[in-house]
């Protein structure tokens, strides 16, 4: 009998010890969600590295783009040392082909969650896989409201990148309005701490005439400077055919930074050329830089100037020649 009133007393005992550390860690899991809606970090794999990661990358691997560096890297810092922002950090990045406007993406995505492809936190969409049919965009803009608002809820600090912005359905992209403006909580989500970068060609002729005219005028190309272009550019993504053609988000003046990215010149062309042969091993190969470089197409006819692929077929050609 002595037995099985200890036997009983420790059962309910162990039973007391159980639900008291499982009370606990519900509550813990219902402060931790609550938490992890409004706050920067719990299940986000965010690690920002601006200064020293992201600036000094960009300064070894992007040719050419003084504008994009100074703009990207001190919007990115000043937006992540606010603890609460005003609105979410919207990019809008435009020039030619193979000027580094995915490259730059990626690297935003590297060194805000420590991956540019593998993070859960980063989102990519191309509209030609995502987004291919035009009659269907009552349904795309449902499915897309609905994918943003729950990775936000999942992770307040998430990155939205939208690549090929031309070829979006027009009218697409005003779904994402609500969330690009100063609204501090939807849902009990912080939206306002989200990163969006939307990548287009449109404006590429405009920028592509500034930097022209400047060379004509004797002016460095680093001389160029954004008060030159953004104004332009915004009328030209508006004006363009596209997903940001008479947006509510050009419109009403939710995207924070119009980004140019500047057409690569001959000695931009070798540049990424040599830094492709290097990786190949083949650093001292100065015959191959310059056989890439005279192989590639150049505008205008008149001077030749600047590469029509930027440097977007350098790694196809160095491959073919080594």
């Amino acid at each position: 009998m002595e037995l099985v009133v200890v036997w009983t007393a420790t059962f309910l005992g162990f039973c007391v010890v159980f639900l008291t550390y499982f009370t606990v860690a519900v509550s813990a899991f219902r402060f931790k969600d609550i938490y992890c809606k409004i706050s920067d970090y719990c299940e986000c794999d965010f690690q920002p590295d601006i200064k020293a990661g992201l600036e000094w990358d960009l300064y070894r691997n992007l040719y050419g783009q003084h504008l994009a560096q100074e703009i990207i890297s001190e919007a990115l810092d000043k937006f992540l040392h606010n603890d609460s922002p005003e609105r979410p950090l919207v990019f809008s990045f435009h020039g030619s082909s193979g000027t580094g406007k995915t490259m730059v993406s990626s690297l935003v995505g590297k060194y805000l969650f420590g991956s540019s492809l593998s993070s859960r936190s980063i989102h990519h969409f191309i509209p030609t896989l995502h987004f291919p049919d035009s009659g269907q965009i009552e349904q795309y803009k449902k499915e897309l409201k609905s994918w943003i608002e729950g990775n936000l809820t999942e992770c307040a600090r998430s990155l939205f990148v939208f690549d090929e912005m031309d070829t979006m359905p027009s009218g697409l992209v005003d779904v994402l309005a609500p969330l690009l403006g100063p609204y501090h909580l939807v849902y009990q989500t912080n939206y306002r701490k989200a990163i969006y970068i939307f990548i287009s060609t449109s404006g590429s002729e405009i920028i592509n005439h500034v930097t022209l005219e400047a060379r004509k005028s004797g002016l460095d190309r680093e001389e160029i400077r954004i008060e030159d272009l953004e104004n332009l550019l915004s009328q030209a993504a508006y004006d363009c055919k596209g997903g940001l053609c008479h947006s509510e988000v050009i419109r009403t003046k939710l995207i924070s930074h119009f980004v140019p990215f500047m057409p690569l010149t001959r000695r931009h062309v070798e540049r990424c050329v040599r830094q492709e042969i290097c990786h190949h091993g083949q650093c001292h190969r100065k015959d191959i830089i310059t056989m890439v470089a005279k192989t590639m197409g150049y505008h205008p006819e008149s001077e030749m100037l600047f590469s029509h692929t930027g440097c977007k077929t350098v790694s196809a050609k160095v491959d073919y020649y080594l």
